[in-house]
This record gives structure tokens, sequence and C-alpha cells, in this order.
């Protein structure tokens, strides 16, 4: 396969400039209206006269309660579906999600970092439309990326050009134009143009999924336009250079530059995310009768024939009074006498000589704790805290760690191999459901432990397909609350570049209106340091991150030196989806190869290009338009970016 790096660097004449873009390409780009602001491209045309609601009763389970989740069972309600939606966690949201957390005498709605709504997220902002929920949103007019050393910042705002205009529009404004390196004699800086200017998606992929972000600009790359743009946005997308497809950069880049006539200005939500998005979505699926469980935990799937039959769930804990193997785990370790057992997201903890286990699942969105120096279990996610013998002492945990007899462990000594049961079964009794389809909206891990749980006869490329999923590098968020303010002269979301850890700052205090008011009260700030995707090696621990987000903060604005932190939080999870080379062509479609098994979220093989929130909601409703379809209904209209560029690959 040729790529960029081995393209012979010759010279290039007039002629061979117009033939490498395409003669017809070139004079229809001079062409376009610099002042006609394109629409945006109807993905899915359906047929108007097609029914919109059911006329005979019709039952859908969602599995997973983020945006894609949300999105699908909002959709499949308001068309007469009974839906049933469940979720894990106690709120619904995922990678949206927001908790309370105390602040002195305070409290407040903590998430996953800041999130900003682009104007090209059609679908997200349909759906917002739909809810009457535009006024839970504000513009943050403009945003700034600041880098630590060698560039000036450059400023985002609003446009109303397409490609190439605001390309144009953009080295016009740039302090840092003659810095981008470009050199157009040199055929490979041609063809990194040409290859995000003429994004074309099977092409695009076939081409550039097979290498790496960064093995593909280690040689001969423009080094200012990696640094100013490739780098910040390749890693805003949550994954990494070095594990991250050319393939899904360029789409990436094609939905946020090439192929978006909005600009990157953006809107921010003016409360918490759960309370301007999240409840409202929630709220308008139980008006239409949709059934919403949190602490929903499925712990079995009937399939036949190659459908899925039933699924069962239970709210609680998950453990249960049917026993289970466990084998020793050699990876876990630290300074404590505890051996460890199991493995992923299902890991257990036994003192030395214990006939008892202590399971390590958070019990409020069930990441794995890990011992800290104090002796007590410490979730790394989002702050809860646990004694040594598994009660809660910290939310936004509400109930104990679950705990399991050993069953046949000798006293003395060590075994490979544990069994377990519990030693408290929930109370509750396990829910079973049939229903006509199913969707599972969950993140990756999430779907890799449903199909764990999936029992009998399915195509089995569905469960190779689900199992090659991969999980990006985790991601992290620090938020500080100072006792005074401090100067900015940046966005108050401003993109980093150049840290070791940070590369977002976000300024809480002057965005949503719980900190607007508590600043004003106090005279206070609260800051936000978000790390898109850091190595766990370099940051194994809380302490680690902590320590290294509170020196870049001080580095970013020393004002907040002379400040007293009166509160910090640190949340982070690894389950952003990974796309890395050489995924794309096994990446599972909206319809699975179970026949009434539908999937959703942001790992899911998308027809057309987007990202991050709006590929989540996207894949949402790309999963209930194939259920509408199947029954004979009109499909929502799907909106895209022009979902191809001007130039040719």
């Amino acid at each position: 396969m040729t790529t960029l790096s081995n393209l012979p660097e010759t010279p290039i004449s007039r002629r061979n400039l117009l033939k490498l873009f395409g003669v017809g390409t070139v004079a229809s780009v001079m062409g376009y209206s610099r002042f006609v602001k394109p629409k945006p491209t109807v993905f899915q045309k359906d047929n108007l006269l097609l029914p919109l609601t059911l006329t005979q009763p019709k039952t859908a389970v969602v599995v997973g309660g983020g945006l894609a989740g949300l999105a699908c069972a909002y959709e499949l309600s308001q068309r007469g579906f009974a839906v049933t939606l469940l979720e894990k966690s106690p709120q619904f949201g995922g990678k949206i999600a927001s908790w309370q957390v105390n602040v002195g005498a305070d409290k407040f709605r903590m998430e996953h970092g800041f999130h900003g709504f682009f104007p090209q997220y059609y679908n997200l902002n349909s759906l917002v439309k739909d809810l009457n929920a535009t006024e839970n949103f504000q513009s943050l007019n403009f945003y700034s990326l600041v880098y630590r050393e060698h560039y000036k910042p450059e400023v985002f705002r609003p446009s109303s050009s397409a490609f190439p205009w605001n390309i144009v529009d953009l080295a016009i404004a740039s302090p840092n134009r003659l810095q981008w390196g470009i050199n157009l004699t040199k055929i490979k800086h041609l063809q990194v143009f040409q290859a995000i200017g003429g994004f074309e998606r099977e092409k695009n992929y076939q081409r550039f999924d097979s290498i790496s972000v960064a093995d593909w600009v280690a040689k001969d790359f423009p080094q200012g336009l990696y640094d100013l743009y490739f780098l910040p946005f390749a890693k805003s997308s949550l994954n990494a250079p070095d594990l991250m497809s050319v393939g899904e950069l360029m789409q990436f880049f094609h939905f946020y530059f090439f192929g978006n006539p909005e600009g990157l200005a953006f809107n921010g939500t003016k409360d918490d995310m759960g309370t301007s998005l999240v409840q409202p979505i929630v709220d308008a699926i139980k008006s239409k009768g949709g059934q919403v469980v949190t602490n929903a935990i499925v712990s079995q799937i009937q399939a036949e024939n190659n459908s899925v039959n039933s699924l069962t769930y239970q709210v609680g804990s998950g453990a249960s009074d049917v026993p289970f193997t466990v084998k020793r785990n050699p990876i876990v370790a630290d300074n404590s006498t505890l051996e460890y057992f199991g493995a992923a997201d299902e890991v257990f903890a036994v003192a030395e000589n214990s006939q008892e286990a202590i399971s390590l699942t958070c019990t409020h969105q069930g990441c794995t704790v890990k011992m800290a120096d104090d002796g007590k279990f410490h979730c790394p996610c989002h702050g809860a805290v646990f004694a040594a013998d598994g009660k809660v002492l910290k939310g936004p945990a509400e109930r104990d760690l679950a705990k399991f007899d050993i069953i046949g462990r000798p006293k003395i000594g060590y075994s490979d191999e544990l069994q377990l049961v519990a030693i408290k079964p929930e109370s509750v009794k396990p829910e079973t459901v049939v229903a006509d389809y199913y969707i599972f909206a969950t993140d990756v891990p999430g779907v890799q432990q449903l199909f764990k749980r999936l029992d009998g006869d399915v195509n089995q490329k569905a469960r190779e397909q689900i199992e090659k999923l991969s999980i990006a590098d985790p991601f992290a968020v620090c938020r500080f609350w100072f006792d005074r303010d401090f100067a900015w002269e940046q966005s108050n979301f401003t993109s980093l570049s150049g840290y070791a850890l940070t590369d977002s700052i976000t300024l809480y205090h002057r965005i949503q209106q719980q900190f607007i008011d508590w600043s004003q009260r106090t005279g206070g700030s609260v800051v936000e340091l978000h790390a898109y995707c850091y190595k766990e090696k370099e940051f194994p621990t809380q302490s680690a991150l902590l320590a290294t987000f509170e020196q870049e903060l001080y580095d970013i604005v020393p004002e907040l030196k002379q400040a007293n932190i009166l509160h910090r939080e640190l949340v982070n999870q690894k389950n952003f989806s990974g796309y890395p080379p050489n995924s794309y062509a096994e990446r599972p479609e909206t319809r699975s190869n179970i026949n009434n098994l539908i999937y959703a979220g942001d790992w899911v093989k998308m027809p057309f290009p987007c990202g991050l929130m709006e590929r989540a909601v996207s894949s949402g409703l790309l999963a209930a338009n194939e259920i509408l379809h199947s029954e004979g209904l009109q499909r929502r209209e799907i909106l895209s970016v022009n979902p191809e560029g001007l130039l040719e690959i």
C-alpha cells in the first residue's frame, strides 16, 4: 500500500498540480460562492407518505443510558414503541452524566469534563430542539488554542464559509501562518492537503487505516501544521496519535474543518449536562410510557436461532447466590497483603488466609477501586472511598462493596483459583423482559460484558467483532475550587498544547450558573483541567495525576499560586472507544449479524463523518431508524456535513 511516507519528493509543475487536484475540481472550487453557506446533507431520505407511529404494539429494550441509548430510546418512544431503558449506573448520561459533590456546606453537580456543542452537531441540536431545551445552552462565541511554547494563541470563531474559504480565513486570521511549514514543492505536503481536503469515506479508510498518526507524521510532515492543528485536534478525539488510525483522523478533520461550513465556535450548557440535556431526554421517554431503570445489572441474555429471546436484569449490585469461579490475577499488585482474583471490571480482593472476598467494582458506576496508601479503597473515576472491609465512607457511591464467601478454600496456603458465592445475595427478584428488538448502546467494556452474558446460538462473527473492539487510553479531569478569582485573557474554555498531561482548561465560574452564583457570593473560582488521553505508565497513580495537574495549573495561571485550594475532584476513566490502525474493516455496523439486535454507540461504524457527542447521538438515531424501517415507518431525518471533500484522493 502506498503511503505518504514513501512518495517521491520532486518539484511539481503547474500542469502537474492541476492534474493532482483535478481540473474540474479546481474549477468548481474557484467557482464556489464565497458568500453562500452550504446546507447540511440529508443522509437518509425517506418516503414522507409512510406512517410516523405504530398501529400495533411493539417492544424494545435499550441497554445503556448514555447519549446513544438515550437518543435511540427517545425516538422509539415517540413513535409508539414500548421502551425499556436499562442503565447500570445510578444516573443516566454515560460520559455526560453528572452527580452531586459536596464542597463545604455547598452542593454542586460534577461531570466528566466540559463538553462543547458545535453548530455542525446537526442531529444532536435537532434533538435539543425537539425537547424545547435550546434555552439550556449558551454561545461561548469563540475559543482559543494556547501553546506552551513556540507559537502564539490561535482563536477560532463562527464562520459561514465552506472549504476552501474556511481554510483561507483560518490562514488569514492565524498569527502562526508563516510557521505552518508547508512547502508546495514537496509532493507529500500537497498530498496531505489533498488527503484531508478530498475526503471520501471508503477510499480514505482503504488508504489510511493501516497506519497510525504518529507513524504517518514521523517523516517529512509540515512540523508547524502538526504542532498547531494535528496534534491538539487528534488528542481532542480522546485517542492518542500513536494509537489512532490516520483514516480516523482524516474523517475527524473533515467533520470539524474541511467539510464543516459552520466554524469552530460552540455552545455550552448553562447548568450541568445532566440538568441541561440528560434529564429532558429521560423525561420525554417517560412521558410516552417508557420504563427507565438505573442500577440495572444485566445477568443473562438468552438467544436461539440467531435471535435474542429474552434479557434478565436485576436492580442492585448484581450479586447472586449462584457460585462462580475466578482465577488469580498476577498483574494487579500493590503494597498491601491482599491477593487479587478476576480481571477487567470484575476483580476481587482477598486478605491473607481470609474466607471472604471483596468485589472491587465501585457501586457508583462500576469502575474498579484501588487500595491506597491510607489503607482504604479509592475509586479512580469519581472519588468514592470505601473502608478496608468494603463499607462506603465517601460518595457519590451509596452502597458498600459486595462481599463473597470463598467455597472450599484451605485455611492455609494460596490458591490459583477460587469459587465465590455472594454472602448477601440481592433480595430483589430478577426481571426478565421479552421484546421484539434489543439495542446494545453501552460503551466498549459494557458491550463486551453483555456478550459474555449472551447464551445461545448466535452468529460467531458478531461475537468476534465485539471482542476486537478497542478502548482508548484513559482520560482524566481535575476540578479545583479556589478562594479567589484571577485575570484571564483567553476563552473560558481553552485548548492547551505542549503540556505533559493537560489538554484544556475550563473556567466554570464564568460558564455554568451554579458556579457563577458561588463565585459572586464568595469571590472564588472553579477551574478544571482535562487530559484527553494520558499514558498510564507515566501517571500510574491518583497522586501522580493530582500532582501534575496542580503543577501545570500553576504554570498556566501563575496567580493561583497565591490562592488556597478549597476543594478538588479527580475523575479518570478508561472507557472511550479506540480507533487504532486496521480496525475500520471489522468495526460493527448499526444492524448486527444477529437478527433482532441493533448497535448504538461511538464504537459503531458510521456511514458519514461525525465525532464525539454527535457520533453517539447519530448512532442512536440510526439504530432507531433501522427498527422504524423494519416496521414500515418513516425514518427520522439524519443530517451530516458534506460527506465528501472537493478534492480527489
